[in-house]
């Protein structure tokens, strides 16, 4: 029996897909990601993020609340309980690549909340989300894994060829 209505499930459809946001559809997001804060002392490290999206498939993992995905922790949920997607999801959009300088000081003075005052650096950052997943699933772990040092970090670490050259009992037992 035909009642003139057989546009009402397709046109449905569409709108709930339409509500989807397009993140959790994966459009617009980069295959690769080149993590370069440190490029003055040490080589990018080009972050596989596509392959991470599949093994992990949640990106709260790593982005927390950036992405608007709702908030678990007792203690974000006092303030971010009803938290959208923020314009920039990159850990550098909250963490700073200079946590000490004067204007990062600035910034933490002026915005003083309760929770934030032990938010790491970027480096942190970085560091404490990867190295924790890589040691609980078995990705690299060493420094040089992901990102060698450049010339200039070799240079200000007395690494590679600036390493102090060895001399007397030292040399001989290597």
């Amino acid at each position: 029996m035909d009642t003139g209505f057989n546009w009402v499930k397709p046109m449905l459809l569409m709108i709930a897909l339409a509500a989807i946001p397009s993140v959790s559809l994966g459009a617009g997001l980069p295959d690769r990601i080149a993590l370069d804060s440190l490029k003055n002392l040490y080589d990018s490290v080009q972050f596989n993020h596509a392959g991470h999206i599949r093994l992990l498939k949640d990106c709260a993992g790593c982005h927390h609340h950036t992405t608007g995905n709702l908030v678990e922790d007792a203690n974000c949920v006092r303030c971010h309980q009803n938290s959208s997607e923020t314009k920039v999801v990159a850990c550098r959009g909250c963490h700073a690549a200079q946590p000490f300088s004067a204007e990062a000081q600035r910034k933490k003075q002026a915005e003083m909340k309760l929770y934030h005052q032990d938010k790491p650096g970027l480096k942190g950052a970085y560091h404490l989300n990867c190295m924790g997943c890589h040691q609980k699933m078995g990705g690299p772990t060493g420094c040089k894994d992901c990102h060698p040092m450049n010339k200039t970090g070799e240079a200000l670490y007395n690494t590679g060829s600036f390493a102090p050259k060895k001399t007397g009992k030292a040399a001989k037992e290597h």
